[in-house]
């Protein structure tokens, strides 16, 4: 008889812990209803947009000449171009669509295809590069750093499963110390060390400086990514290219590494992501980048008291580039374009 009862008793007090399940629930969807009302009010009748809006071009060129922005302008609607191609390149016309191995090379010119934009050319006015500024400085530090440190990662992450004993414990002391340091020592040594170590006639551009240390920094992460990527390919593709005459660099090459790279993606965006926020450090050393051009706004007088729009705005604008980087890489997951570029 006990036991008949038993369900009955669940029941009543499930039945019991409903109401006051349904209220927390109902105060929890209150205070977001609240939370959401607040913020959108004080965004459109609250907050005082004018340190953003006057200041467009400051947050998106810098200080660069303003009878040259249109270069730093270019290579920014290039990028957006190539960034909407490629997420909408399953809708191309197949005229069009014979055209998307080439993508993985269009994104591969676009570091210096800024760089020649920006500094200038024979037919272009040299620009130095401290005038370089906010979102140009932002987009350039993170592709540049970016496109040096894939190729440095995989190739890290190649020489420690390497079975050459060397080579694979400089690999390994590398990564480790790397990843021992924090990155703004690293930024500080390339900015502000290294040239105390150079001779007297050599100077490295301070942009070039913050790329490397960027690189070097994030090559460490790159490498132990791509090695999760190495390690999660069966052993038996290995020896099936053996099998058909491949030789070790063939089979890694065509094989091993365009399947780990894959694999390494979601991986690999997380590190992308991150460098992309890692450059507002850049602002503590005198590059001034998106954060840099908020610093020295808030120090004007007329902005005081203006904090909240400010980071408001910077958030959105960091919100849709890393937005915008998560959709490239989804759509690199999916398509493999990175196998189709190798």
């Amino acid at each position: 008889m006990a036991s008949r009862f038993k369900p009955r008793q669940r029941r009543y007090q499930r039945w019991r812990q409903k109401p006051i399940e349904a209220a927390f629930s109902l105060f929890i969807l209150g205070l977001i209803a609240w939370a959401l009302w607040s913020t959108g009010s004080w965004l459109i009748t609250g907050a005082d947009w004018r340190v953003v809006t006057h200041n467009i071009p400051l947050y998106a060129f810098g200080s660069y000449p303003a009878d040259q922005r249109w270069r730093p302008l270019l290579w920014m609607v290039l990028i957006l171009i190539l960034t909407i191609t490629t997420l909408g390149s399953d809708r191309l016309p197949p005229a069009l669509k014979r055209l998307q191995p080439l993508l993985p090379w269009a994104w591969i010119l676009m570091v210096p295809t800024g760089v020649v934009l920006l500094a200038g050319t024979a037919n272009l006015q040299a620009v130095p590069s401290r005038a370089w500024g906010g979102l140009t400085l932002t987009l350039l530090l993170t592709t540049a750093s970016g496109a040096l440190a894939l190729p440095m990662g995989v190739a890290l992450a190649i020489g420690r499963t390497s079975h050459l004993g060397l080579v694979a414990m400089l690999c390994r002391l590398y990564i480790d110390l790397m990843r021992a340091v924090p990155l703004i020592a690293v930024l500080f040594f390339g900015q502000l060390l290294l040239p105390l170590f150079l001779p007297v006639e050599i100077e490295i551009n301070r942009v070039l400086r913050a790329v490397m240390a960027f690189a070097l920094f994030a090559a460490a992460y790159v490498a132990e990514d791509v090695r999760g990527g190495l390690q999660s390919i069966p052993p038996t593709q290995g020896e099936a290219a053996a099998a058909l005459g491949l030789n070790t660099s063939l089979t890694m090459r065509l094989i091993i590494l365009p399947q780990a790279l894959k694999i390494a993606v979601p991986a690999l965006t997380n590190q992308a992501i991150g460098l992309l926020q890692n450059t507002s450090l850049m602002a503590i050393l005198g590059l001034i980048e998106l954060l840099g051009i908020s610093r020295s706004l808030l120090a004007n007088p007329e902005y005081i008291g203006r904090h909240l729009e400010v980071y408001v705005w910077l958030a959105g604008v960091y919100w849709l580039l890393c937005s915008g980087m998560a959709l490239l890489a989804k759509r690199i997951e999916r398509q493999g374009l990175l196998s189709t570029g190798s």
